[in-house]
C-alpha cells in the first residue's frame, strides 16, 4: 500500500486486501451468485467454495473444520460467544476480563454489569501484561466466563490465554478468546490452547471487511444469537460466499507468511522504528512490553513527552505516514485509550501516544522516511535536537 506515496502503518486499524483474496472472491462477484442453500448445481458451486473455505480457516487456527463459524466481523464473534456463555451458565452470574480488552467486548461487558452480572478485570502492570498467578486467585465456583485478548490490539502485548483456559476447566467456566489483532501474526494453535471460543476478523489477516470466524470447540454447548438453519443452526442469514472465499484464502495465505520466516523481518523493521525513536526523541517511552518480550512483531505504541499524539499524528498525515493515536474522539475533544489510562499513564502520557502497525509489504525505505518524518515534525515542535539525523539512529 505505497503506490500511491502513502506509508501505511495502521495495520491494526485495517489491512487492505490482498491480490489472492480478492482473486478468490471475483468468482462468486462476478457470475456464481447462488445462494449455497439452494439444490440446483450452482448452489453446490457455492456451498463447495464455503466448505473449502471453512477448511482453511480450521487449518489457520489448528481446529477442525466442523468447529469454524462464519460471522459478519471479530464484533459479532465476541458478542456472540460472551452472550452464549452466559445463557447456558445456569447460576453462575461473575465474568472475569482484563481492563484493556477492545471496546467490541468493554462495551458489552459494562452492559452486562449494569444487567446485574458481577464483572471483575485481572490486573495489568505498567506494561499491560496480566501475571497468570492472578488468574487462579481470582476464578470460583461463581465465574461463568474468562475473557481474555490473545493479544492486545494497541501494544501488541500477548497474554496468558493458555493459562487461563486451564483456569477456567479448573472452575467449570467457560473462556472465549479476541483473537483479532493476534491472527496472522503470531502462530495459533488451537489443538494445544483449550479455549472454548475464539474470535477473528477477515480484514485483520488481508481478507475483505464484513466477514469474521468464531470457533467453537466441539462439544461446547451454544446458543446462537442469529438463531437459524445456516451454519449447522449457530448462526442464520445466507453465507456471504464471495467474503468467506475471500477470507478463507487470506487465512491460506496468513498461514504460509506464518511459516515462511518473513514474519522475524516485519519485527526487525518494528524494532529499528522502536531504537531510533527511542535514541532520537528526549523523553520517548515505550507502551507495553512485556519482560520476555513477548508481544506480536509488527505492532509498537510510543509515547512522545511533551508533545500531543493528535499533533504529532496530523504532522505525519501531511508527510504521507498513516498510524493512530489510539485514542476515541467524543464530541470534538480527544478521550485518552482506556488501555494505556488501565497501564497507570497520566492523561497526558496517554495522549502523547501514537501506535505505529507495520504490514507485509513495509519496507526499511518506508521505516527510514517515518523516521525522517517523525523527526522534522519534533524538531518544528522544539522537542529534537536542531543535529539530530532523520532516518539513521536504529534505521539502517
Amino acid at each position: 500500500m505505497a503506490s500511491d506515496g502513502i506509508v501505511y502503518l495502521d495495520h491494526n486499524a485495517t489491512t487492505p486486501l490482498s491480490p489472492r483474496a480478492l482473486a478468490a472472491m471475483m468468482p462468486f462477484l462476478s457470475g456464481g451468485f447462488a445462494n449455497p442453500s439452494s439444490p440446483s448445481p450452482e448452489g453446490e458451486d457455492s456451498r463447495r467454495a464455503v466448505s473449502e473455505s471453512r477448511e482453511k480457516m480450521a487449518a489457520f487456527l489448528g481446529c477442525r473444520p466442523p468447529e469454524i463459524v462464519f460471522t459478519g466481523g471479530g464484533t459479532e464473534g465476541n458478542v456472540t460467544a460472551i452472550l452464549s456463555a452466559l445463557a447456558l451458565s445456569g447460576d453462575r452470574r461473575e465474568i472475569l476480563s482484563t481492563p484493556v480488552e477492545h471496546p467490541s467486548v468493554m462495551q458489552l461487558l459494562d452492559r452486562l454489569g449494569r444487567q446485574g452480572y458481577r464483572v471483575r478485570f485481572f490486573p495489568v502492570d505498567g506494561d499491560g501484561c496480566v501475571d497468570s498467578r492472578d488468574l487462579s486467585g481470582m476464578a470460583g465456583s461463581d465465574t461463568a466466563l474468562i475473557v481474555m485478548m490473545w493479544a492486545n490490539n494497541e501494544t501488541g502485548v500477548l497474554f496468558p490465554v493458555e493459562e487461563a483456559a486451564a483456569v477456567g476447566r479448573s472452575v467449570g467456566a467457560r473462556v472465549h478468546s479476541d483473537a483479532v489483532a493476534a491472527a496472522g501474526k503470531v502462530p495459533i494453535d488451537l489443538a494445544t490452547v483449550g479455549v472454548d471460543t475464539l474470535s477473528l476478523s477477515g480484514h485483520k489477516i488481508y481478507g475483505p471487511k464484513g466477514t469474521g470466524a468464531l470457533f467453537v470447540r466441539k462439544g461446547t454447548p451454544f446458543e446462537p444469537l442469529f438463531p437459524g438453519s445456516q451454519e449447522r443452526k449457530r448462526r442464520s442469514g445466507t453465507e456471504n460466499v464471495p467474503g468467506i472465499a475471500g477470507m478463507g484464502e487470506a487465512a491460506e495465505e496468513s498461514r504460509s507468511f506464518l511459516s515462511s520466516g518473513s514474519v522475524r523481518e516485519t519485527g526487525t523493521l518494528r524494532d529499528r522504528l522502536e531504537r531510533s525513536v527511542l535514541e532520537l526523541f528526549p523523553g520517548a517511552f515505550l507502551n507495553g512490553k512485556n519482560s520476555d518480550g513477548s508481544r506480536v512483531p509488527h505492532v509498537t505504541n510510543i509515547g512522545f513527552s511533551g508533545m500531543s499524539g493528535e499533533k504529532l499524528l496530523h504532522r505525519l498525515v501531511s508527510a504521507g505516514i498513516r498510524a493512530s493515536t489510539g485514542s476515541a474522539c467524543s464530541t470534538g475533544s480527544m478521550e485518552p485509550s482506556h488501555v494505556l489510562l488501565s497501564m497507570g499513564l497520566s492523561r497526558e502520557e496517554a495522549l502523547s501516544s501514537l501506535r505505529f502497525s507495520l504490514g507485509r509489504q513495509t519496507t526499511p525505505g518506508q521505516i527510514a522516511r517515518t523516521i525522517d518524518a517523525l523527526v522534522r515534525a519534533g524538531r518544528d515542535l522544539g522537542l529534537v535536537a536542531e543535529g539530530a539525523a532523520p532516518g539513521k539512529g536504529g534505521a539502517r
